[in-house]
């Protein structure tokens, strides 16, 4: 059965490293890894409650699963899911992205790569 499963995601990123390590650039619309120890499968729609940085708001964003980070991964890998946008998502990608100009190209380790 699809649908939104486990109810609603919360990520609140304090700083630039934290949103930095969430980050999926590489996903199509862009995407987030979520820590959390709840079960999803690749394809999941899931609603999150985003809060940036010092931001007033907390953004709500529906996405589907495309990552999965399993308890126990080697590499000390945190468990969560990556979800991605949708394309009507894009004044957030544009947001995420301004905060993190300069960074995207550093190839620093993330959550995900």
């Amino acid at each position: 059965m699809r649908g939104i499963r486990s109810g609603i995601l919360n990520l609140s990123l304090k700083d630039v490293d934290e949103l930095y390590a969430c980050y999926m650039p590489f996903v199509e619309n862009g995407g987030l890894f979520i820590p959390s120890r709840k079960q999803f499968a690749i394809g999941d729609e899931v609603f999150v409650l985003l809060e940036l940085m010092d931001e007033a708001d907390k953004l709500p964003l529906t996405g589907k699963v495309v990552w999965v980070t399993p308890k126990g991964t080697s590499g000390n890998r945190k468990q969560g899911v990556g979800i991605q946008f949708p394309a009507e998502s894009s004044q957030v990608v544009q947001r995420i992205e301004t905060y993190l100009a300069g960074l995207l190209s550093s190839g620093r380790p993330t959550n995900t790569l």
